[in-house]
């Protein structure tokens, strides 16, 4: 059973940065694809990036490309997304998920996701 635990989560004005961390339990977590989601208020749980075990393949959701950035250090069983140029559409709660799956390969769809953290609130006022 892997362990998410998310943080870095805040208020912050648009324009500004923020950079979420997700640390995992597990000692393989460099067999794990990872992947960072969000839910605004009354809408679905979408992606916004993913990446694959050891960091060689990256995905972003159309939203956010250019301002996010998703990056692992395998070393500190660790996750991270740097988030810049915040919008007040950013705002959601954000959750690293993480799944075995193969490897290079990343997964974009939730289903796909098999071990998920509590989430963190992400605000960003204009």
């Amino acid at each position: 059973q892997v362990q998410l635990v998310e943080s870095g989560g805040g208020l912050v004005q648009a324009g500004g940065s923020l950079r979420l961390s997700c640390a995992a339990s597990e000692r393989t977590f460099s067999s794990y694809a990872m992947g960072w989601f969000r839910q605004a208020p009354g809408k679905e749980r979408d992606i916004v990036a993913a990446i694959s075990w050891r960091g060689g393949r990256t995905y972003y959701a159309d939203s956010v490309k250019g301002r996010f950035t998703i990056s692992r250090d395998n070393a500190k069983y660790t996750v991270y997304l740097q988030m810049n140029s915040l919008k007040p559409e950013d705002t959601a709660v954000y959750y690293c998920a993480a799944v075995r799956g193969v490897a290079g390969v990343i997964y974009r769809g939730e289903y796909q996701y098999d071990y998920w953290g509590q989430g963190t609130q992400v605000t960003v006022s204009s």
